[in-house]
């Protein structure tokens, strides 16, 4: 006989410091059948405390709040063993504060008026190891991080690229340069399991979370110029 199809619920924790904002986000998150709030708190240091005692996948967490913000929120969370994803909230397109949080380890940068499917699409993606990397927003982590270095200030290259095979770093690369796994397979005329396969051992030589962090290691470590 079959075994009966029990899927666990993704655990979401809400961090935001307008309770209306927590409010309708708990009504969308537990509209979902595959999906449950376990908490929520009004600044990152109340989130912190809470997270220290509640399992959760997935953090929704507002970038601007008082007492403690979510980008240091973000790095002390994601420094503790077994940190859950943490998905980056901001009303502000062009948010200064989201891009520290995603140089802190948010694996998602979204608008607060993100279309409903597109939310509920980036916690299904990131508690199953991926990123959020739609074409918009790797855009914009790109503009900005191309913005940053002085072309005539050399960057200093990352240790952690010594670890990769020469395809491995030409992978790399690509992603940075926001190519979708499609593309990839496209320019390397290589299948796209293949370049699945490339971008698995890339995160874990690397150490990186998710796809999003290789954008950021690739600008950071100048494999990528602006």
């Amino acid at each position: 006989m079959n075994e009966p199809d029990v899927t666990t619920p993704i655990r979401v924790f809400l961090v935001d410091d307008q309770q209306m904002v927590r409010a309708g986000f708990r009504m969308l998150v537990e509209s979902q059948d595959d999906m449950v709030v376990v908490g929520e708190a009004g600044d990152g240091g109340e989130a912190l405390d809470r997270l220290a005692v509640t399992a959760a996948d997935v953090v929704l967490m507002d970038v601007r709040m008082p007492r403690l913000d979510g980008v240091e929120a973000t790095r002390r969370l994601l420094a503790t063993p077994g940190a859950p994803r943490v998905i980056v909230l901001t009303t502000f397109d062009l948010d200064e504060h989201a891009f520290a949080a995603i140089r802190a380890g948010a694996s998602a940068f979204l608008l607060k008026d993100a279309a409903p499917p597109d939310l509920l699409g980036a916690i299904r993606l990131v508690v199953d190891g991926d990123a959020v990397v739609a074409p918009s927003t790797t855009r914009r982590l790109l503009d900005h991080f191309a913005a940053l270095p002085d072309p005539a200030v050399p960057v200093v290259s990352d240790d952690r690229l010594d670890l990769l095979t020469e395809r491995e770093v030409e992978v790399l690369t690509l992603i940075a340069r926001g190519r979708t796994n499609t593309e990839i397979a496209a320019d390397l005329v290589v299948a796209e399991t293949t370049v699945k396969t490339h971008v698995g051992r890339i995160l874990a030589k690397t150490g990186s979370r998710d796809r999003v962090q290789l954008v950021v290691l690739g600008y950071e470590s100048g494999l990528v110029a602006p």
